[in-house]
């Protein structure tokens, strides 16, 4: 940590994790590129005695719902209704700790959702203007972005939607589309008339790139491409659309047939992050304990994204936050690349990549969780196969980690009846190997300040690496019978690492570390204790350990690569 980080203790830390579309289940895409990196820097935060508020909840706006719910002749209520207690069920399975998972239907969120549009329009950032939208003749009605799919003028792709190609990223409009076409029909949508409020992005182009340019430690990727499409010019954008599904205008939004109109899903979606704070604090018993992360400048505030995500959290949130006023910017938006299988992009829409329910009948969650985060996606897109899954699984958690807990507990508990030996002169060798741990705990706070969490965990691995070298070079399997003094102090040394690396693998592998601060003597909670090796005192009775994590086996049905 640099000497500007505020004490532990004394940080407010809000983590705001992208809103998954209820249109459908979740993928080991989804997992690596927001929710894992999401709750890993959560709990490290919270170890470190930070005041912690995580939240996200369940998009049910997306036109991508309305899309499926037409498909099955359902309302699109029935559709979120459907899979959001799939997605809490997600977050139970894999310890994906929120403060607040909640979904954009709810009252409170249309209320806040409001009150943004009425402070964007009373600082002069919002007018209303005749625009032209695809319309479908053949259905007899106006078709939202996602209803549109055409070929992207940027890089040629055929499957782009009205509001984004996802094979170049670039946002559209659903007139950019060459060729455009209704998904509703085999009818060509033409351009009609209709009114609507428009978010003046154009005033607030040169507030956001100045912001922009005080951003330090944001990912090249990241930053890069939020600046340049800064550069590129803010259009002003419409912020309402003829739709029958989403958060409704206020009474005096001024547009003829209001009941036809909603406020558009990307406007909406991001005031989540406040809407779910303030609904954490009504559950808090204090209405007004939001304010901590959102109006004391001292707080930080770090969104997780993945990098389709990257221009409506760098760029349009924080003109949102600017032209609303007196709410904190994000910090830092540690936006993902995307998980790939054997080359294509994890996508629900295209049933690439298994489910998360799938994943989790396979693997224990903490297996899952440790597999996923060697594999983040941080600066490139990664290409995930089922062996590489397995080899890192097999390997180095249940192999190096898991087996160094199990044979250090399993001989103290055989030599020493359990408890914790009294070590008898420590030398050099038992020094390095407990200051190496401290290192290794210490780089990977500082790794994990700066989002780096792929290489945090592999400091918490060297260091257990480290101690079964340590353990190797000493046998205390064979000084037992000749040097109980050694051995005692062997053991004791192995202890103290296990505690201090325990907490360098804590936020990766909860349900382990849980289990593991029990059997040394704690109550499972590392939260609150500090980001620091802890001593095993002399004397303690340890618990019988039994293997934290189990092997896998490669699926028959699954060719290793």
């Amino acid at each position: 940590m640099s000497e500007d980080t505020p004490t532990a203790g004394s940080r407010h830390i809000l983590v705001a994790v992208a809103w998954p579309y209820a249109n459908g289940s979740l993928h080991l895409g989804h997992l690596a590129g927001a929710y894992l990196p999401a709750d890993v820097f959560a709990r490290y935060h919270r170890i470190n005695g930070d005041r912690v508020l995580m939240v996200s909840g369940s998009d049910a706006h997306g036109t991508p719902i309305t899309v499926r719910a037409d498909n099955e002749g359902v309302s699109p209520r029935e559709i979120v209704e459907r899979f959001h207690p799939e997605f809490l069920r997600y977050w139970d399975e894999l310890g994906i700790s929120f403060d607040c998972f909640t979904s954009t239907m709810t009252e409170n969120h249309h209320e806040v959702t409001r009150e943004m549009f009425q402070a964007l329009r009373d600082n002069g950032y919002l007018e209303i203007r005749t625009t032209e939208q695809f319309y479908d003749p053949q259905v007899e009605r106006f078709l939202p972005d996602r209803y549109v799919e055409g070929t992207c003028p940027n890089c040629g792709a055929t499957d782009a939607r009205g509001d984004q190609c996802d094979t170049c990223g670039k946002t559209l409009d659903p007139g950019d589309l060459i060729d455009p076409r209704s998904k509703l029909s085999d009818a060509t949508p033409e351009p009609r008339a209709t009114d609507h409020w428009f978010i003046l992005l154009s005033k607030l182009q040169e507030p956001v790139a100045e912001w922009l340019a005080t951003r330090e430690g944001w990912r090249n990727h990241v930053i890069n491409w939020a600046q340049g499409f800064v550069r590129g010019g803010l259009h002003d954008r419409a912020i309402t659309r003829d739709l029958a599904w989403g958060v409704e205008l206020p009474e005096d939004a001024g547009l003829d047939n209001p009941q036809d109109k909603r406020i558009y899903v990307w406007f909406d979606a991001v005031i989540g992050y406040l809407s779910a704070s303030k609904e954490w604090a009504q559950t808090q018993g204090d209405p007004d304990a939001w304010k901590a992360w959102w109006e004391d400048p001292a707080a930080e505030s770090y969104y997780f994204i993945g990098k389709d995500n990257i221009p409506f959290h760098a760029v349009y949130w924080p003109a949102q936050l600017l032209g609303a006023g007196d709410l904190n910017l994000p910090t830092n938006v540690p936006g993902n690349q995307y998980v790939t299988f054997k080359g294509a992009k994890a996508s629900k829409s295209k049933g690439v990549g298994g489910s998360l329910l799938d994943e989790l009948e396979r693997y224990q969650p903490d297996a899952l969780r440790y597999a996923m985060a060697t594999n983040l996606p941080e600066y490139n897109d990664v290409d995930l196969t089922t062996d590489e899954i397995v080899r890192r699984i097999n390997d180095e958690l249940v192999a190096t980690w898991g087996n160094l807990v199990n044979r250090v507990l399993a001989m103290t508990g055989k030599q020493f009846d359990g408890v914790v030996p009294e070590p008898v002169d420590p030398d050099e060798r038992d020094l390095a190997l407990l200051a190496e741990v401290d290192d290794r705990l210490a780089a990977a706070q500082g790794l994990l300040e700066r989002v780096e969490l792929r290489a945090a965990l592999k400091e918490a691995m060297a260091g257990a690496q480290a101690a079964n070298a340590y353990l190797n070079a000493l046998e205390p399997w064979k000084t037992a019978k000749t040097d109980r003094a050694r051995t005692a102090t062997t053991l004791w040394v192995a202890l103290q690492a296990i505690a201090g690396l325990n907490v360098a693998f804590a936020p990766y592998v909860p349900f382990g570390s849980a289990e593991l601060d029990r059997w040394l003597g704690g109550d499972g909670d590392l939260s609150g204790r500090g980001w620091s090796r802890p001593e095993v005192a002399a004397g303690t009775q340890l618990g019988t350990p039994t293997p934290l994590f189990r092997k896998v086996e490669l699926p028959t049905e699954v060719d290793a690569d």
